[in-house]
């Protein structure tokens, strides 16, 4: 059973050129990862990355999609969105709407427009019964207040940097938190005091390569064995080893995108 990684974009143009050579080794236990990694989840942020992530999912095993408008590409939104990704959702492979959610730091769409997209995604995934994969950049009372409308979708807030009160909230909602390699931040204290309160089975795993590269690859493209390494600082928060948390977080990460056990 080895590593999986619930938020990638190996859609992204720094994997260009050496993707077919990185897969194998990804997927073989070595020093880095001793498990290997076993499963990844490719994150669209609009229409053609969302297509690209289905196309990687056909050519490569262990990858996964999931489709939607990340709130930087507002913007893009129109008529034709929301069947497009029913459209994709079709796809065997297709697991979640995402990345979708609020991002006030570069706000290249007005918050109202990021709003109405954000919604018009969440009211999708009610209607089809998709989970989510929310992006939330200092905008956390807003994303907070619009995923306790949808409550009842089944969501997962991405590279969680919220507070431990904010954690404990979203836990009692039934919603999952993953943790990427900003846990292993000097700089991002709150992140592990968060990632230290949220209970095991509530846990996700992801890189968001190819960036946020955990310690000691920080400054690195990421990529998915280097997860091991957060997994790592999850485990000693948790008082538990590296093994059981890729083992507990692979098998959290199976029951929300609903993979067979």
């Amino acid at each position: 059973m080895g590593l999986f990684d619930s938020h990638a974009h190996y859609d992204d143009p720094r994997f260009e050129g050496d993707l077919e050579q990185l897969v194998p080794i990804l997927t073989t236990p070595s020093e880095k990862c001793p498990c290997g990694v076993e499963t990844v989840v490719n994150i669209g942020c609009d229409l053609p990355s969302s297509r690209l992530c289905l196309d990687l999912a056909d050519r490569y095993g262990l990858f996964y999609a999931a489709v939607g408008l990340h709130p930087q590409d507002a913007g893009k939104f129109d008529g034709e969105t929301i069947p497009a990704l029913k459209e994709m959702l079709a796809h065997p492979k297709a697991l979640a709407i995402g990345e979708i959610g609020l991002d006030y730091k570069y706000e290249n769409c007005s918050r109202d427009l990021q709003k109405e997209v954000f919604r018009a995604q969440l009211a999708l995934a009610r209607e089809t019964g998709t989970p989510v994969c929310i992006h939330d950049r200092d905008a956390h009372g807003d994303v907070f207040d619009i995923l306790r409308e949808f409550s009842d979708v089944v969501t997962v807030l991405h590279s969680f940097s919220g507070s431990p009160e904010m954690a404990k909230q979203y836990v009692k909602m039934g919603f999952y938190l993953s943790f990427s390699g900003t846990v292993t931040f000097k700089n991002a204290a709150v992140v592990p005091e968060a990632a230290k309160v949220v209970p095991k089975d509530r846990l996700l795993l992801e890189t968001d390569a190819p960036y946020l590269a955990p310690v000691p690859y920080r400054g690195k493209r990421n990529r998915s064995d280097y997860a091991y390494a957060t997994a790592a600082k999850l485990a000693e928060l948790h008082g538990v080893s590296p093994e059981e948390m890729v083992a507990v977080t692979r098998e959290n990460a199976r029951r929300f995108f609903r993979l067979e056990p």
